[in-house]
């Protein structure tokens, strides 16, 4: 018998019409011509790197300015932006922001074998353009944070047609530009698949290294920003962030109690990730839910963590709502969003500044979310294959199979 969910799932599977492809190209489209307009360097956080590479065509050191977090590949890949006019940059900036999260998407959605066409490919990706603010933040800022939310579905996609080698380099080639991604390592940790890891580290390490070779200060990375990014005491940066060992502190708990307390989050949910990926299961949801719990992990604890982080998950999670015991289909999920709905007033929350604080709550209970699927799942499947449950010889043989298919053997 068909439920209701199944009634919309079909609906939502269906091709869009014309009228729905309007709407979003005419939402994207007005989004980047709004950012060209009104910023003259492509966005904020891009206008560092492109600084960086500036100073590097001066013969002075890129990691001079203490705002800029990336690794050395990063100012190599920021170099046409650098020779382009402003008046080309200021509109390319956020119309290859916005084709990038495009391409996630369509990773995501492929990932769950959701066609390209359908209505919920593309009332997804209108939902995101328009009812989730770190979409149009990123848009903005041009922050290169876009590189792993595009790398990382796509990546995701790999693994789940068994490409661990292309999936590796994948990640690792986004790890050059910006270090957002090297939590899933673990992923190929967990599958034992360590030409896969291999290339994941290998390919950053090869490009930081040859970069950092053409530049005045060639551990300018390990001398002046890794130091920034472990200390976290910019003032400035320090209003944005949401992790807990940010936000807590502002709201009157000590900061070493703070600091244990993240520490101690992310070490669980790196846990819940291992538990959801050990116990099995074929489908991509084991796929997806482990990487997004290492990644929710990671922003836990990472100092800095912004609101456009969750641009690397979110898709993800989202484009998973047709497959029965996604997390998207839960109601926690939605309830994590709503906070970044763009628009609504939160009393006492108005300054830029303080968005932070609906930033944490979201980047927390989406955390629990992933977390408690994560366990429950973990347990669901350890429980089919029990001798308890009957089973057995055949069952160890099941769970072989399965396992073998989705690369945990091997």
């Amino acid at each position: 018998m068909n439920t209701g969910k199944d009634a919309l799932s079909g609906w939502l599977s269906r091709p869009a019409t014309w009228h729905v492809w309007a709407v979003l190209g005419a939402v994207l489209l007005a989004a980047v011509v709004r950012v060209g307009l009104r910023g003259p360097d492509g966005g904020m956080d891009n206008a560092i790197v492109v600084g960086a590479a500036e100073a590097w065509l001066d013969g002075r050191s890129p990691y001079a300015d203490r705002h800029f977090l990336y690794l050395p590949g990063a100012v190599l890949a920021a170099l046409p932006q650098a020779l382009l006019p402003q008046s080309v940059v200021r509109f390319l900036v956020p119309g290859g922001v916005t084709a990038a999260l495009v391409v996630g998407w369509a990773c995501a959605l492929r990932i769950h074998g959701v066609a390209w066409g359908s209505r919920f490919a593309v009332i997804g990706l209108l939902a995101l353009a328009v009812g989730f603010a770190p979409f149009g933040h990123l848009v903005e800022l041009g922050n290169w944070t876009v590189a792993s939310a595009a790398a990382l579905p796509l990546a995701l996609l790999l693994v789940c047609r068994g490409r661990w080698v292309a999936a590796g380099l994948v990640i690792g080639a986004a790890v050059a530009v910006k270090p957002l991604l090297a939590p899933v390592a673990l992923l190929f940790v967990f599958a034992r698949r360590w030409r896969g890891l291999a290339g994941a580290v290998l390919v950053p390490g090869a490009v930081s290294v040859g970069a950092a070779l053409l530049m005045p200060d060639p551990t300018g990375f390990f001398t002046r920003t890794l130091p920034f990014l472990l200390r976290g005491d910019d003032r400035f940066v320090r209003l944005y962030e949401a992790s807990p060992a940010a936000v807590l502190p502002r709201l009157g708990v000590p900061q070493g109690a703070a600091s244990l307390l993240a520490v101690t989050a992310a070490a669980a949910g790196v846990w819940c990730a291992w538990r959801r990926w050990s116990c099995g299961g074929a489908g991509p949801l084991r796929v997806v839910e482990t990487a997004v719990m290492l990644m929710l992990a990671a922003f836990l604890v990472s100092r800095p963590s912004y609101d456009h982080y969750l641009l690397v998950v979110v898709p993800l999670l989202l484009a998973g709502a047709l497959m029965p015991g996604a997390v998207a289909r839960g109601p926690w999920f939605w309830v994590a969003l709503v906070p970044q709905v763009p628009g609504f007033s939160w009393p006492w929350l108005e300054p830029g500044t303080r968005r932070a604080f609906r930033d944490f709550v979201t980047l927390c209970v989406l955390a629990l979310t992933v977390a408690r699927s994560c366990v429950r799942t973990g347990g669901v499947m350890a429980g089919k294959f029990s001798p308890a449950r009957g089973g057995g010889v055949a069952g160890a043989g099941l769970r072989s199979r399965v396992l073998t298919r989705t690369g945990r053997r091997g």
